[in-house]
């Protein structure tokens, strides 16, 4: 199964991720959506899994989950918008990752790119795609695609968008 993740679009959809996307079999949105109209163009390009963001009105709120667990591959996912990285979680998290217990934490809202092994938790892994959208501290907009399979994750490559413009 081939993954495109992206995080914090803030309403903003660059015409490359389309591309970029075409080859993968689901998208993933760790929050920040922005809009409505985002999280509708990218479920018509592939099936999409989201979650809301703390900047998502009340209509991607309704629409979208705070946290969206699920099992794929033999590996249980939990994604989430605010997040933190291992090992200094955020409160919330912290206080559930042990009993979720995910082989995958997925995380937006820093808008730092960060693939992190959480190692008081052997197994489980921590990825923040960073942030696709042009508002925001970032320099570097970017995504992630990956594979996973058979309870692996193989081929995972940053795709960098080009520089954040100034908004």
């Amino acid at each position: 199964m081939k993954i495109g993740l992206i995080s914090d679009t803030h309403g903003y959809l660059d015409e490359k991720i389309f591309r970029h996307f075409e080859d993968v079999d689901e998208i993933w949105h760790a929050g920040d959506l922005g809009t409505i109209v985002v999280a509708d163009q990218l479920s018509k390009l592939k099936p999409f899994r989201a979650v809301y963001g703390n900047i998502d009105g009340k209509g991607l709120r309704i629409r979208y989950p705070e946290d969206l667990i699920f099992e794929l591959e033999g590996l249980k996912i939990w994604m989430t918008h605010i997040g933190g990285y291992p090992p200094s979680y955020e409160p919330r998290v912290r206080r559930q990752i042990d009993i979720i217990s995910p082989q995958i934490f997925i995380s937006g809202h820093s808008h730092i790119l960060k693939v992190i092994p959480d190692k008081k938790r052997p197994g489980l892994i921590h990825i923040n795609p960073g942030a696709a959208g042009q508002q925001g501290f970032h320099r570097m907009r970017t995504i992630i695609k990956m594979e996973i399979a058979n309870g692996k994750i193989m081929d995972m490559k940053v795709v960098e968008l080009g520089k954040r413009g100034r908004m």
